[in-house]
């Protein structure tokens, strides 16, 4: 249950409901008494802002980083919607993308597109809108459209109490009762100005706060959490901290799930914000090291297959190249697909696809004597968890 011996209002305040319980009812940001931004925190964000350069540099030295940029978006997907109980893999949502509907794919790959297509959404709309309240319930809309349940109401805010507690609890014994629903609206129009507030708070811990007021608002029926993940990315890409949008703290956050949610709650029970910011800066840290990383390996991979098609393919590694390229984007294809690339013959597509195979740039993946798909394996391998299944199927 919600404590009830709360020893900090700094983040806002337990109070009593008509019907027995009592709900949280969140203070404006930021939070008073200041931030102590000293010491360890200090350090920790100087360490964020180098890791975040770095990351920036490595992802410019990619030919051509909207290319690779969307992968990330994928696998953001797959950890961000597992976060909430899906099952699918980055494999399948990469066979659900190229219409490769198997029987064994998990029904909730469906949720995994949407993260995706609300990804996409945003990213394109902040070139117009700024992060507001009218752009999360954009977001929430793309997100929740064709989602089951007849009380989810894309892009609508909430005109009714939720809770967040173990599967069975009710309002009364649930974990945390997030404001009242009459309260919503004033509390994200806070969080907007929050946002865009003229003052010297570092960006970094300005999303952080933001991200634990989003959820500790908790605006929609549904939908809250991964809302709220991706709002860490959008924030990242509106105040120009990365020139590509390739930080995704869902693996950090999936990883590290119990103290994720025990430091939301110390926050709202003791005020804990320094707490909760020494874990978020050492998630940033530590994704934007792999990321790094994960852009160093894709240029030695890139460079490594165009050299064997122009060594190997000869007359035919223009073709080659370009079937290359386009496999960044969409990493599973047919020979029909590869023709059409081309603009060749069926027969030379298949020729084309054979040799490309033979050098380890595609791997057959439906065992089908027709309607053969074939992956782009050692990309998808390079953002695939080593837990997932698909980086062995």
């Amino acid at each position: 249950m919600a404590s009830n011996s709360q020893t900090s209002t700094r983040a806002g305040r337990y109070v009593a409901q008509p019907a027995g319980y009592r709900a949280f009812e969140p203070a404006p940001l930021p939070p008073e008494p200041p931030l102590q931004l000293a010491g360890d925190l200090q350090r920790l964000l100087s360490d964020a802002d180098r890791a975040l350069g770095r990351l920036d540099g490595s992802v410019a030295t990619l030919p051509n980083p909207d290319l690779f940029v969307f992968m990330y978006v994928r696998k953001e997907a797959v950890l961000s919607s597992q976060i909430e109980g899906t099952q699918s893999s980055l494999h399948d949502l990469l066979s659900a993308e190229a219409e490769l509907f198997e029987p064994r794919l998990p029904k909730d790959v469906d949720e995994v597109l949407r993260y995706v297509r609300a990804m996409k959404h945003g990213l394109a709309r902040l070139e117009a809108l700024p992060v507001s309240t009218r752009f999360i319930r954009e977001i929430h809309a793309v997100l929740m459209q064709g989602a089951r349940g007849d009380r989810l109401q894309p892009g609508d805010l909430r005109t009714s109490r939720n809770w967040i507690g173990p599967a069975g609890s009710t309002i009364a014994t649930a974990s945390f009762v997030p404001p009242p629903a009459h309260l919503v609206p004033t509390a994200l129009g806070d969080l907007e100005r929050f946002l865009h507030a003229a003052d010297r708070l570092p960006p970094l811990v300005r999303i952080a706060l933001a991200h634990v007021q989003f959820e500790t608002i908790h605006p929609f029926l549904d939908g809250n959490g991964r809302v709220g993940r991706l709002l860490v990315t959008f924030l990242l890409t509106a105040y120009g901290i990365l020139e590509q949008p390739v930080l995704y703290l869902s693996h950090y956050l999936k990883r590290n799930r119990p103290r994720y949610y025990e430091l939301l709650q110390a926050v709202r029970d003791d005020g804990a914000w320094e707490d909760w910011l020494a874990f978020f800066l050492t998630g940033v840290i530590e994704v934007a090291g792999d990321a790094a990383a994960t852009a160093r390996r894709i240029l030695v991979m890139r460079e490594q297959h165009r050299a064997d098609i122009t060594a190997r393919l000869g007359r035919a590694a223009g073709h080659g190249h370009k079937v290359l390229e386009a496999l960044y984007d969409r990493p599973i294809v047919s020979v029909a697909d590869v023709r059409a690339r081309t603009g060749t013959t069926y027969a030379a597509a298949n020729a084309l696809v054979a040799r490309l195979a033979a050098i380890g740039v595609l791997e057959e993946m439906t065992g089908h004597a027709r309607n053969r798909r074939f992956r782009f394996g050692p990309y998808i391998r390079i953002f695939s968890d080593a837990a997932d299944p698909s980086a062995q199927s």
